[in-house]
């Protein structure tokens, strides 16, 4: 294992340095630089088919970089072997786009297996932790419910309640309002705003729905041709002159944004 730089700041949990991935002759991420401050919640948008799911699965090293380092509280992570990475995994919660659910357990039995899999606990306490996870949701009476017989909000509540099941430190999030009305988006937004203030999660949203990025984020970026083109504030990517970010984020198809290709991060 190689321990990098230790007189880093505390609150830099995650950090990339010019990691590239290819799938044969697509360059799907060039370079990312990319450091995660502790506590924040973090947006990342872009166009489909921009690397951002690779990028998170990259993080997690289900995917390994073909060049460039992944670094997790420092320790370099992109070289573990598979069964070093399950200690550094557990760390992690992943909210799937659709939220994943088994669809032949209940509701109690999905937030249930990761601890069956990666804890010693008791039967009662893993009911007790399944309980309070999906009271922290917003959810009562499901617990005996299976996916087919839940509304997609629930479904999303229990995916979320299954995510921080461990009590990860960083919940990563792949479009977690697709699908969902504005109601119920903005009630997904609520709670991952309650989990970073209750329980100090850090957060990676990955999102195309620009009114959830302004609720939830303390910082945006955004990935073009596998490579940010933006890092700011809210209010600093909404504000910006950019004709490409601009054009995302307000949604407008008159123009094409594809072009010009921008440099690779130096």
């Amino acid at each position: 294992m190689e321990l990098r730089n230790l007189s880093k700041p505390k609150d830099i949990i995650i950090e990339l340095r010019g990691v590239e991935k290819r799938f044969g002759s697509l360059e799907v991420l060039r370079g990312i630089d990319f450091e995660l401050e502790r506590g924040k919640t973090t947006v990342i948008i872009g166009e489909s088919g921009t690397g951002k799911s690779v990028l998170l699965k990259t993080i997690l090293v289900l995917l390994r970089p073909d060049h460039g380092q992944v670094f997790v509280d420092g320790l370099r992570v992109d070289l573990l072997k598979e069964r070093e990475l399950v200690t550094i995994r557990q760390r992690f919660g992943y909210l799937f786009q659709m939220g994943a659910l088994f669809d032949s357990m209940t509701a109690g039995q999905n937030i249930a297996f990761p601890l069956a899999e990666h804890t010693t606990y008791s039967e009662e306490k893993i009911h007790e932790i399944v309980k309070h996870k999906l009271a922290l949701v917003g959810l009562d009476g499901v617990v005996n419910k299976r996916p087919a017989e839940l509304s997609g909000g629930q479904r999303k509540r229990v995916a979320l309640a299954r995510a921080i099941a461990l009590d990860p430190d960083v919940v990563l999030y792949d479009e977690p309002t697709t699908g969902l009305d504005p109601i119920r988006s903005d009630s997904i937004n609520d709670l991952i705003i309650k989990l970073k203030n209750e329980l100090h999660i850090t957060s990676i949203v990955v999102t195309h729905d620009m009114v959830s990025a302004f609720k939830i984020a303390d910082r945006i970026l955004m990935l073009h041709h596998g490579l940010f083109i933006a890092d700011g504030t809210p209010d600093e990517i909404r504000n910006s002159t950019d004709l490409r970010i601009r054009r995302f984020v307000t949604g407008d198809a008159d123009a094409d944004i594809d072009s010009p290709m921008p440099e690779k991060q130096s």
